[in-house]
C-alpha cells in the first residue's frame, strides 16, 4: 500500500526536475528553437509596433475619435443637504414662584395663541393689590386738601401784600411808624413762606397717586404672571408643569413649536453661495418622502468659521403639520441656466500644468487643449462649461497628441 504514493512521488520529482533544470533541452526537443519561431515577447513587440504604424500614417497624422457636441441650456440647480426646522420655538417658563394648580396639557398637544398653559396660586397677591388701590384711593383723596391749602395760602400772601403797601402809604404821608411796617413785612414774608409749603404739600399729594399707581400696576403684573400663555400657535413638545408642583422663577412650564410654517435649513459652499439668491424657487425632498415647495427666505452674509459654508434658509407651508422638525432634506435651489455639453468622463485630461480640459478638433485638424469646467455629474456623463457652442471633442487618443498636433479624426455618436 506504501508503494504506490512513493512511486508517484518519484513522478512528480522527475516532472519538476526536467521542467526547471532541463528546460532549455526540454524546448529543443519540442522544436520552439526551430528558426523562424517567434516567442511570445517578439510577438507582443511585434503587436506593439503593428498597432503604432495604424496609429500614424508617413506623415505623421494621428488617429483619433471624435464626438460632434452641441451646447444645450442647463437647469443648474444648486443641491444642498439640510434639515428641517421648526419656524419658532420657545421654552416657557415661569416669572414668579407659585404652586401650580391647572391641569396639565399633554405633548403633542395642539395650542392656540394666548391659550392658558399653567396657573399659579395666587395667594397673598389678590390681597396686595387690594391694598395698592386702597392707597390709590387715599392718595387720591389728599390732593383736594392740598389744593385748598394752596389757594389759601395764596389768598394770605395777597392780604398780606396789600397790607405792605398800605403801610408804605401811611409812613410816607407820616400817619404810621415804621414799627407797622415791619410787622406786614413779616406777615407777607409768613403768608409766602405758607404759601410755598402748600404746594409742596400738593407734590407730595402727586407724588403719592404716582407712588400708588405704581404699585396698583406692580400688583397687577404679579397677579399676570400667575398665568402662563401660549405665544404663538402650535404643538407642545413638553407636557406642561404638573398640577401640584411649585415651580420657581426660570422654572420650566412648556416647550412650544411652531410647524408651519417650516423652515429647511442647508449650507451652501463658497463656490456657489453667488447663484444662491433670496426668493428663488426651491424643491426639497425629506427622508420621510415628502416633497415640498418654498422659497428661499434667508442667505447669510457671513461665513461659518469652521466649514466656510453659509447659511441658507427656506420656508416651506406646512398646514398638516406632516413635516417634523429636524428631518434630514434634499434641498434644489433653482438657478440661472448655463449652456453646457454632455460629454463622457473618460474624456477629461489634463494639460502639463494640471489644469482640468478637452482635446478638441480645431478647424485646421490640429489638437487643441480647452480648459473646462464640471457642471454636474450624471450617470449619462458629465456637463461641462468652457467649450464652444459647438465643437468636435477627442474621446478616443486624447492622451497621445499635443496642441498643434495633427489629427485624422473618426466621427461616432454620443453612447457609442
Amino acid at each position: 500500500m506504501r508503494l504506490v504514493p512513493i512511486l508517484i512521488a518519484l513522478v512528480v520529482s522527475g516532472l519538476i526536475y526536467a521542467f526547471v533544470f532541463e528546460r532549455d533541452r526540454l524546448n529543443a526537443h519540442l522544436g520552439r528553437d526551430q528558426p523562424g519561431a517567434a516567442t511570445g515577447e517578439d510577438a507582443a513587440t511585434a503587436s506593439e509596433d503593428e498597432s503604432t504604424g495604424s496609429a500614424q500614417d508617413a506623415v505623421g497624422i494621428t488617429r483619433v475619435v471624435a464626438i460632434r457636441s452641441l451646447a444645450r441650456e442647463v437647469d443648474s440647480n444648486v443641491t444642498l443637504r439640510g434639515r428641517t426646522e421648526a419656524n419658532r420655538i420657545v421654552e416657557l417658563r415661569a416669572e414668579t414662584s407659585g404652586l401650580v394648580i391647572s391641569e396639565p396639557l399633554r405633548k403633542g398637544a395642539f395650542v392656540d395663541a394666548g391659550q392658558m398653559l399653567c396657573r399659579l396660586d395666587p395667594a397673598a397677591r389678590e390681597a396686595t393689590l387690594a391694598e395698592a388701590r386702597a392707597r390709590l384711593t387715599e392718595a387720591r383723596a389728599r390732593v383736594p386738601e392740598a389744593e385748598s391749602r394752596v389757594t389759601e395760602a395764596q389768598a394770605q400772601v395777597e392780604e398780606a401784600e396789600i397790607n405792605a403797601n398800605a403801610a408804605n402809604n401811611l409812613v410816607q404821608e407820616g400817619f404810621a411808624s415804621q414799627t407797622r411796617v415791619a410787622a406786614t413785612r413779616a406777615a407777607l414774608s409768613s403768608a409766602q413762606a405758607a404759601l410755598q409749603s402748600a404746594r409742596s404739600g400738593l407734590d407730595a399729594a402727586s407724588a403719592g397717586i404716582e407712588s400708588a399707581r405704581a404699585a396698583v400696576a406692580a400688583a397687577e403684573k404679579e397677579i399676570e404672571r400667575l398665568t402662563i400663555r401660549a405665544p404663538f400657535p402650535g404643538v407642545l413638545e413638553t407636557d406642561t408643569a404638573e398640577i401640584g408642583s411649585l415651580l420657581q422663577p426660570g422654572a420650566l412650564c412648556a416647550t412650544v413649536l411652531q410647524l408651519d410654517p417650516l423652515k429647511i435649513v442647508g449650507f451652501v459652499s463658497e463656490l456657489q453661495v453667488a447663484r444662491v439668491e433670496p426668493g428663488a424657487a426651491t424643491t426639497a425632498r425629506t427622508a420621510s418622502g415628502h416633497l415640498v415647495e418654498g422659497t428661499v427666505s434667508f442667505l447669510s452674509r457671513a461665513a461659518d468659521d469652521t466649514t466656510r459654508t453659509f447659511r441658507v434658509e427656506i420656508e416651506v407651508p406646512n398646514p398638516d403639520l406632516t413635516l417634523r422638525d429636524g428631518e434630514t432634506a434634499e434641498i434644489m435651489i433653482s438657478a440661472e441656466g448655463k449652456a453646457a455639453h454632455l460629454l463622457p468622463q473618460s474624456a477629461l485630461t489634463l494639460n502639463d500644468e494640471g489644469t482640468l480640459g478637452l482635446r478638441m478638433v480645431d478647424k485646421e485638424s490640429r489638437a487643441q487643449f480647452v480648459p473646462v469646467s464640471i457642471l454636474r455629474d450624471t450617470p449619462q456623463g458629465v456637463w461641462l462649461t468652457g467649450l464652444p457652442d459647438q465643437t468636435d471633442v477627442i474621446v478616443i487618443g486624447q492622451e497621445y497628441v499635443t496642441d498643434g498636433v495633427p489629427v485624422e479624426p473618426s466621427y461616432q455618436e454620443l453612447g457609442q
